[in-house]
């Protein structure tokens, strides 16, 4: 899977912006409300972006998370974050890009409710 496309799904959400806090190497996807000045956001994902092959980190609810654990080789507690509500996913081919695509909204979902 490439960064690329991982990217530009996650931008085509609304208010969905990226930053860079952690360095260079690690991409940080924040839903940002429109309705509000600040502009801290929430963070729903993140690319380890020099990773071969490409891994994301997402927020997950914490039963989905631990099923998907069980379920994937691939899925994994988030790297670095706190592994109640993340997964680390290795975008290695287990999964398909429409499971992938429906975590990464869930994930969004998760922050904008």
């Amino acid at each position: 899977m490439e960064h690329k496309i991982v990217e530009a799904y996650i931008l085509s959400l609304p208010g969905a912006r990226l930053d860079y806090p952690f360095g260079e190497d690690v991409a940080v996807y924040k839903y940002v409300d429109p309705s509000t000045n600040s502009g801290q956001g929430k963070m729903f994902a993140l690319v380890q972006e020099k990773t071969d092959p490409l891994q994301l980190s997402l927020k997950c609810d914490p039963q989905l998370a631990e099923t998907l654990r069980g379920k994937y080789e691939s899925v994994m507690p988030g790297y670095h974050l706190n592994k109640k509500h993340w997964n680390t996913i290795v975008l290695s081919g287990q999964l398909s890009w429409p499971e992938i695509k429906d975590l990464i909204d869930h994930s969004y979902q998760l922050v904008t409710a």
